[in-house]
């Protein structure tokens, strides 16, 4: 196994432990992202610390360095990360999307408002408890939503976490059984985590978008069905434009631009 691969499958355990330990409230970190086409200036969260030391570990050890924006889709967002993308590395690393994760950090203030800095992970199926990408992310474009648009966005997000809690109990249930020593078929399993849903459901009411992210997703735009769903860590602060910028470049049919986009470096302008 590669050797710059190895140390990063030993990040997520020196991060939780030192996310428990580290002092609480760094005034938010700020980073500078260096692009081929312009800078982009970003705030971290200090209320997703896994996301944000993880974040600034790679950024010290120069791991976005020449990394591609590999996947780009105009009025949704650019994504990067994978350091598979590197000219040097690019068959010796393997995609970072599946081999390196870290838990979800999702926080209701943070959400997926236009300059929103995310976690880029595997699908709902494969991945029921959400776990992120450890060093794939995204930048939120998205599009100015109207009301009628929001409250069809409002029932995504429900349908979203609904079938995010159904996966998860369907392999907690699994799991458990599995544990026990006690042989399920498949219906019994998904009979057990039907009952145990329906609990769910009687005792809690549905996710409604706070009205100031509502005001918010009509004014300055996102991308509000991805909320509960992928964790915000971040925020663009300058450099919206860029953004747009990067988002208008011509791609092909798996959303890759058809001229390389490449993150120079990131540097920390504030810890």
């Amino acid at each position: 196994m590669n050797n710059l691969f190895k140390k990063i499958l030993f990040i997520p355990f020196v991060l939780i432990i030192n996310s428990c330990n580290a002092p609480q409230g760094n005034n938010n970190t700020v980073v500078l992202i260096k692009t081929t086409l312009g800078d982009i200036k970003i705030k971290l969260y200090d209320g997703t610390p896994i996301h944000r030391d993880n974040f600034i570990y790679l950024v010290k050890k120069g791991y976005y360095d020449n990394v591609s924006f590999h996947r780009i889709i105009m009025d949704f967002m650019i994504q990067a990360g994978d350091l598979s993308t590197r000219p040097a590395q690019a068959k010796t690393i393997p995609d970072s999307l599946n081999s390196y994760t870290i838990p979800s950090e999702f926080n209701p203030s943070y959400f997926h408002k236009k300059g929103a800095l995310a976690a880029a992970r595997t699908g709902n199926e494969e991945n029921p408890e959400m776990r992120s990408s450890g060093t794939q992310f995204y930048i939120v474009q998205g599009v100015k939503y109207s009301d009628s648009e929001l409250a069809l966005a409002e029932q995504r997000i429900n349908s979203n976490i609904k079938q995010a809690l159904f996966n998860k109990l369907i392999k907690q249930t699994s799991d458990s059984l599995g544990l026990s020593g006690k042989p399920a078929s498949e219906a019994e399993i998904q009979n057990i985590a039907s009952i145990k849903m329906f609990e769910y459901l009687s005792g809690n009411s549905n996710y409604k978008i706070p009205e100031d992210h509502w005001n918010i997703y009509k004014s300055l735009g996102g991308v509000p069905r991805l909320d509960g769903s992928y964790t915000v860590f971040g925020e663009v602060t300058e450099g919206l434009e860029v953004v747009d910028k990067i988002a208008a470049v011509s791609t092909d049919s798996n959303d890759k631009p058809l001229n390389d986009i490449r993150i120079l470096n990131i540097k920390i302008l504030r810890n």
